[in-house]
């Protein structure tokens, strides 16, 4: 199947996104040694898809809280179908059917993703200045050679770690140059890729199904260890869009986890009720609740209660303790 539509797209986004930043007045040649426009136009492909895919995303969130909310049955069809691997899965997918929950609903923002990530990787692995025919996806000449000189710190975006000298003399880099910047950008990358997927597993936690674990563990170690040897491939350029979206994904997941905050699960005690639930003052007023607390309501004092006589001793008679009078 050709892709070719989505490599017009993402031409178009990209085009689009640095024909704004132009006309705002960011400088379309190099300062600091970057192209500001350039890199903003992928930037800015990063927002525009992610606000695309925004209700995916929340759909994502209220299949895990839904998935979270189905582990006790869960565990309790591993205990009763203990051996009968088979049994177990049926079960369980009916349990998901009758319950509207989706297992794979969790990884499906990652995949309506991949397309645009190989999009960009098909298009600025294109962008070589010695190329003859520069009409690319709807690229114009003097667009195609602008993007093709585009730098950040004087490292082409269409560049990468593994460029070989020719590649590199084409594109008028340094390769140490190229190796630097590049191989910063894979670190920051795999810095963000696991932290966007910890933060996940540390909101919702981590699955009873060792199916939903071994995914969880996947995503926290697999997807971070690859990038190691695959980022060495990957244009500059992709590696910024990449390293965009997880930013963009730790600030998004974090706003939409306290939005949809995950379930609490009570958990059993041994206190007394009346340290588990403390009287606590009332809050009013300021900003978000944080105003200053009212004091709890005064307590009456009570009188001291008087023990009675004991049994068996003489009764004392109050006349007697009492002070003569003194005669006038």
């Amino acid at each position: 199947m050709s892709l070719d539509w989505i490599y017009y797209a993402i031409s178009w986004i990209l085009l689009t996104w640095h024909s704004a930043w132009d006309a705002i007045g960011v400088p379309v040649g190099a300062v600091i040694g970057t192209n500001f426009a350039w890199i903003l136009a992928i930037v800015f492909l990063v927002v525009t898809v992610r606000v695309i895919l925004f209700p995916v995303f929340v759909k994502q969130i209220k299949s895990q809280r839904a998935m979270q909310a189905l582990q006790p049955k869960v565990k309790e069809l591993q205990e009763k179908h203990k051996g009968d691997r088979e049994t177990l899965q049926k079960e369980m997918m009916e349990l998901y059917r009758k319950e509207k929950a989706n297992p794979l609903m969790g990884c499906l923002p990652m995949f309506l993703q991949i397309p645009v990530f190989l999009g960009l990787f098909h298009v600025l692995r294109r962008l070589d200045p010695a190329k003859q025919s520069k009409d690319l996806y709807g690229w114009t000449a003097s667009q195609f050679d602008s993007a093709s000189n585009a730098k950040i710190f004087t490292a082409p975006i269409a560049g990468k770690f593994g460029s070989t000298a020719d590649e590199l003399t084409r594109l008028g880099a340094n390769g140490t140059t190229v190796k630097v910047i590049a191989g910063l950008l894979v670190l920051i990358m795999i810095a963000t890729t696991y932290l966007t997927s910890r933060q996940m597993i540390l909101k919702t936690g981590w699955a009873e199904d060792p199916q939903q674990r071994m995914i969880q563990r996947l995503m926290l170690y697999g997807i971070p260890a690859s990038l190691l040897i695959s980022g060495a491939i990957f244009p500059i350029g992709v590696i910024i869009y990449w390293v965009t979206n997880n930013l963009f994904t730790l600030g998004q997941q974090q706003w939409v986890l306290r939005k949809f905050p995950p379930p609490v699960t009570a958990k059993k005690t041994t206190a007394p009720a009346a340290s588990r639930n403390p009287v606590q003052p009332a809050k009013s007023g300021g900003l978000f609740g944080r105003g200053k607390s009212t004091p709890p309501a005064p307590v009456k004092a009570t009188a001291p209660k008087v023990a009675g006589p004991k049994p068996g001793a003489k009764p004392v008679n109050p006349k007697k303790s009492r002070p003569a009078k003194r005669q006038g």
